[in-house]
């Protein structure tokens, strides 16, 4: 025991033992929190307050930490935790135990709040000494229903004894039933659906003269104070309501850890938006009314993108299966004259359900890249998203994708992905707003694109890939002056690499990690080109084009056969309000960090997204010094097959 604790402990007692009632006036002045860990009994001079229990009736052998996986089941409109069929009534019960300390009968109130711990800002802003500004963001709630201020307690009597007080309670979307995610009369709950990660829960009692002095918008966190939101946290824990003098403010120990953990087997749903052929629609692959309630992806069908348009050789070959060889690259790559390749656009399937399949049984779901016939020619991008959004998480995936190069160091022209993708482009789903000249407008619109103080687009990538990894140490190409635009429409950057980085190192790919933060000049170390980053002790260094350019990426070489040849891998973003943690490894427990940026050099997204893994077919130009082009690559002999084993965000 510290001297500090030690001294702290012995004053305690004493006064316990000389002015009991001064005691109580001075646990409640300043209405400093104390966690029930620290203290079981919790007082102030009109009541007592001991034995928080957040959550009673879900887990009853977890004292300290229970822990909750997200039901799916008929998720669409938004997640609630609990649901019914994981407690009576969909309902957290929760109790506590109040004693009156005045001698005579006492008319009290309490409130119960919840907040996600995981992901948030610190509701107390050290250097303005004010409200973090951005706490207001934090995912807290009170009350389903905003309209319920604090809930008056049955009168307890001086009889000094502490008497049982039950409710209920429950985590929901848009806690504060704000009307950004309201339209024509319909609560959107899903569009803020619950985070995942931790939430801790605090109860506030107090008498009826606290209570009158509590403002509005803290009684009812669906109103703001001049356009504000007011985190109520700070203000119990930092502000005025530390102030209170018969009001207690207990956050309790206890704490809920709510999880995503889809069953991948329970079927993959379509939507016809962009396709009508039903011909494979199967029982775990479709459009029907049990598959929109129950599937928790869908089959990823991207619009055509014209930017992948490419005079394409006409060769059919397995690269990795038939060791293609760079001797056959080099000589299919010089050998056809232009009227004999075929031009083409990389597509998704026009036959949903026929290239994923959710397998049940093994819970896990499969895609594969179709191989193609002469007279048939296509290169098909394959994959699956998530159906639900969620801001911020640990979004983790065990797989076995594709391996990239053959046995030669020739690659097959596949770029493996696991990125996250803005769930909607629309107001309610826009970025936070960047004060210091705004976002480019749009994802395509190029460097003449206008600029404007809020979007919607964002997106998290891992793309791994046969291209150097390259971090040139000035803009390169210089401000797009080298840039020439092909007969594809396609800018072809007219550059020639370093020796060191233009050599093809046969066993290796590269892994990007790349945040798309629309070029929002905001973050204080804002930059172009390749600069350094520490973190952890590792060095990481971040490129950007130049200063429209839209995304902020890093590089790493690793090894094909480690990644893609084992019988599966585990990748993980690491999404929070400040940072972006890129992670692979063979084990959970002994993954390493591959890339690494804070809010000090990118902007880091603040709205809803999906997850989405892909097999694809890039466009090489995007890649500038890649060792192989697209368009040289043969067309897939066979079905390039990819595996999903499992699907967690913690």
């Amino acid at each position: 025991m510290s001297m500090k604790r030690f001294l702290s402990t012995y004053f305690f007692y004493l006064c316990l033992c000389c002015t009991g009632l001064l005691l109580l006036l001075q646990a409640c002045s300043g209405n400093k929190p104390v966690e029930e860990k620290e203290k079981k009994e919790l007082a102030c001079a009109a009541f007592s307050i001991q034995n928080i229990v957040p959550i009673a009736n879900y887990q009853p052998d977890s004292t300290a930490h229970k822990i909750i996986y997200l039901d799916y089941d008929h998720a669409m409109d938004g997640f609630r935790v609990p649901t019914v069929r994981q407690t009576a009534g969909g309902e957290f019960t929760f109790r506590f135990e109040l004693k009156n300390n005045t001698s005579a009968t006492e008319k009290l109130f309490y409130k119960i709040y919840y907040q996600n711990e995981s992901y948030k800002f610190p509701e107390f802003d050290s250097l303005t000494k004010k409200e973090h500004e951005f706490a207001e963001e934090n995912f807290y709630g009170s009350w389903e229903n905003t309209g319920t201020g604090f809930k008056e307690i049955p009168a307890v009597p001086a009889d000094n004894a502490y008497h049982k007080i039950e409710g209920t309670i429950s985590i929901v979307g848009n806690p504060r039933n704000e009307e950004r995610y309201i339209q024509n009369g319909e609560n959107n709950r899903w569009e803020r659906n619950p985070r995942v990660g931790n939430y801790s829960f605090l109860l506030v009692v107090c008498t009826g003269k606290d209570l009158s002095a509590i403002p509005e918008h803290i009684k009812y966190i669906s109103k703001k104070s001049e356009d504000h939101f007011v985190n109520p946290y700070y203000y119990y824990l930092y502000g005025d309501g530390k102030n209170l003098s018969n009001s207690i403010a207990a956050k309790a120990p206890m704490q809920l850890k709510v999880v995503a953990k889809p069953d991948l087997g329970k079927g993959i749903y379509i939507d016809e938006g962009r396709s009508a052929d039903r011909t494979s629609y199967c029982a775990t692959c479709g459009k029907d009314t049990n598959l929109y309630n129950i599937a928790p992806v869908q089959q990823f069908m991207n619009y055509v993108d014209s930017s992948t348009k490419m005079d394409n050789i006409p060769v059919i070959a397995d690269v990795l299966k038939d060791n293609y060889s760079q001797m056959d690259y080099n000589w299919n790559k010089s050998f056809y004259k232009k009227n004999e390749l075929i031009p083409i656009v990389v597509q998704t399937s026009k036959t949903p359900c026929k290239t994923v399949v959710s397998n049940p049984k093994e819970k896990k779901i499969i895609i594969k890249n179709p191989g193609t016939k002469f007279g048939e020619w296509k290169k098909e991008s394959v994959g699956i998203t998530t159906r639900h959004g969620f801001t911020y998480g640990k979004y983790r995936v065990k797989v076995k994708m594709t391996e990239l190069l053959n046995k030669n160091g020739v690659w097959n022209g596949i770029t493996n992905a696991i990125w996250l993708l803005t769930q909607q482009q629309a107001e309610w789903n826009s970025r936070r707003n960047c004060s210091k000249d705004g976002y480019m407008a749009t994802y395509w619109g190029g460097a003449g694109d206008k600029r404007v103080p809020v979007v919607g687009y964002s997106e998290i990538d891992f793309e791994i890939l046969k291209t150097p990894p390259y971090c040139p140490e000035n803009v390169f190409p210089p401000v797009y002056k080298n840039a020439q635009m092909n007969s594809k429409n396609v800018c072809a950057w007219n550059v020639s690499l370093p020796e060191d980085v233009a050599g093809n190192n046969n066993d290796k790919i590269t892994v990007a990690c790349t945040n798309w933060d629309m070029a929002c000049h905001e973050p204080k170390n804002f930059s172009v080109d390749c600069n350094e980053i520490q973190h952890n002790g590792q060095s990481f260094y971040t490129h950007r084009w130049d200063s429209n350019y839209r995304a902020l990426t890093e590089k790493k070489e690793e090894s094909d056969d480690e990644l893609f040849r084992s019988d599966y891998f585990y990748f993980e973003i690491d999404w929070q309000p400040t940072q972006i943690t890129w992670r692979i490894g063979k084990e959970l427990n002994n993954m390493r960090v591959v890339g690494y940026m804070n809010d000090a050099v990118t902007s880091i997204p603040n709205n809803q997204m999906l997850l989405v893994i892909t097999q694809e077919y890039h466009n090489t130009s995007w890649w500038p010094g890649a060792p192989y082009a697209q368009d040289k690559i043969p067309f897939p002999l066979n079905d390039i097959t990819g595996q999903i084993f499992d699907l967690t965000i913690e």
